[in-house]
């Protein structure tokens, strides 16, 4: 494939001169070299910042794919199996309960949750993002606000219901957060210093992190929202209360960059192993069996899910995003983006602070670098 730098700096500048967002980031990393690299409009409005190469940006959902490294680094270390019960390891998972939208009412779950269905989001535990019994039960309980640390936040959504039985759907939500717990007790060290001991810092991601110092707050993007009338207006922060594997990682680009070049390199970067090439070829195919049918907002048949992440099975049709078989992606609520794409040697980070998510970004990104 061919990569055209003035394609993709023409989509970016593009975007902000639309008005479609406040600044904008793309970095492209090909065939062992750096491609492309652009930053147009502002990280700050308010502040007059520019959007920059050193920015440190709210990556939100993005910090899944992190999480499940971290649990299948200690995969690799023999520590537990993908078909164990959860239950094994967190014992307030041993006797769920379901309560579908299917007018069966709440009832006890046929099968334990098993690893892989954190990983894969088949658990059944949800975000809430929709309106059945199991969403309206999270939102009363509001863990993810109400949590001090992993620990609880754990004892807390396994108090409540699942929205479907175990293995049976495909349904986002608050896994990765349980793959995160998982960690803290098969690496028997809190979360966030088992990733900065074992990813963050042996790959050279040395400004990503959950918190940052005041010393570089005046390179933190703002985030904006942005309506149908009116200017895009700044969102307060709001911070997290814990450190999540399902969300709340900052940091710039080259960091995040860094990560996909590892994955990318089959669990390598500058002499840095991390996952052993058969565990990220493991991770960077589908796991959803074809009975897996309700897919929440994964609906493409061309897409399924591996561990930690979403994957390109088939090709795109003509109303899809760009994409190619055996990609590897997933996106932040503030509509970043990342890729790696095995068979073109590629690796992509896009990164913007907008809400709600912005899905045409995306396939405008794509589209500029598969031309």
């Amino acid at each position: 494939m061919s990569i055209s730098p003035k394609r993709i700096e023409r989509m970016l500048r593009g975007v902000v001169a639309d008005g479609r967002a406040v600044g904008v980031s793309a970095v492209v990393w090909q065939g062992g070299t750096e491609r492309y690299f652009g930053a147009f409009g502002l990280a700050d409005r308010e502040a007059r910042q520019p959007m920059a190469r050193d920015t440190l940006a709210r990556i939100w959902s993005m910090t899944k794919p992190v999480a499940s490294v971290a649990l299948m680094r200690l995969w690799d270390a023999g520590r537990f199996r993908l078909d164990d019960p959860i239950a094994l390891y967190l014992p307030e998972f041993k006797n769920m309960r379901v309560h579908a939208d299917d007018g069966r009412g709440e009832r006890p779950a046929e099968r334990p949750i098993l690893v892989r269905d954190v990983l894969r989001h088949t658990s059944g535990l949800t975000y809430a993002m929709e309106d059945g019994p199991a969403d309206r039960a999270f939102r009363a309980a509001n863990p993810l606000e109400t949590s001090r640390d992993l620990a609880a936040f754990s004892r807390a959504v396994a108090a409540l219901p699942l929205r479907h039985e175990p293995g049976t759907a495909w349904q986002y939500g608050t896994s990765t957060d349980i793959v995160a717990r998982l960690v803290e007790v098969l690496g028997d060290e809190p979360f966030d210093a088992h990733v900065r001991r074992h990813i963050l810092r042996p790959l050279g991601m040395k400004e990503t992190d959950w918190t940052q110092p005041d010393a570089v707050k005046d390179r933190r993007a703002a985030t904006y929202r942005f309506g149908a009338d009116g200017p895009a207006q700044r969102e307060p922060e709001v911070p997290f209360l814990f450190a999540s594997g399902g969300a709340g990682l900052i940091g710039p680009i080259d960091d995040y960059l860094r990560f996909a070049r590892m994955l990318l390199g089959e669990g390598q970067l500058d002499g840095v192993r991390v996952l052993r090439p058969a565990t990220v070829k493991l991770m960077l195919v589908d796991h959803l069996d074809p009975a897996i049918a309700p897919r929440h907002f994964l609906k493409s048949p061309g897409i399924g899910f591996g561990l930690g992440g979403s994957v390109r099975i088939a090709p795109t049709t003509a109303d899809e995003p760009a994409s190619r078989v055996g990609e590897f992606s997933w996106g932040g609520a503030a509509s970043t983006l990342f890729w790696v794409d095995p068979a073109n040697q590629l690796a992509v980070v896009f990164f913007a602070q907008k809400f709600p998510f912005d899905e045409a970004l995306h396939k405008d990104v794509r589209r500029a670098v598969y031309g």
